[in-house]
């Protein structure tokens, strides 16, 4: 399973394409690919912001579902998702718990 992700243009953060046609700031509503063709129209999308200048970096992802939620396969996506290492009072990880993911 994939799911694409970028870095807004205007102000670089992480984000996700979304189930509503989004671009989100969290993994939660996270559009998830299953299959090939899934795959192809996700990339399509991406392509079609980075080109509108929305978006840079577009990458597919691997990622798992574990208990139900999105979690990214590479230790640098689950970085991107979260926020700093270093300060975990910071980025995506200090949200509220509601908010977060």
């Amino acid at each position: 399973m994939k799911i694409l992700t970028a870095n807004r243009l205007t102000d670089g953060e992480a984000v996700w394409f979304a189930n509503d046609g989004t671009w989100a700031e969290t993994l939660r509503n996270a559009d998830v690919a299953s299959d090939k063709e899934a795959e192809a129209r996700l990339q399509a999308l991406g392509d079609a912001a980075y080109a509108n200048n929305e978006v840079v970096d577009v990458n597919l992802i691997d990622i798992d579902l574990v208990c139900g939620e999105i979690v990214p396969s590479r230790l640098r996506e689950r970085i991107r998702a979260a926020g700093p290492t270093n300060r975990t009072d910071l980025g995506k990880q200090a949200l509220p718990v509601d908010q977060a993911a």
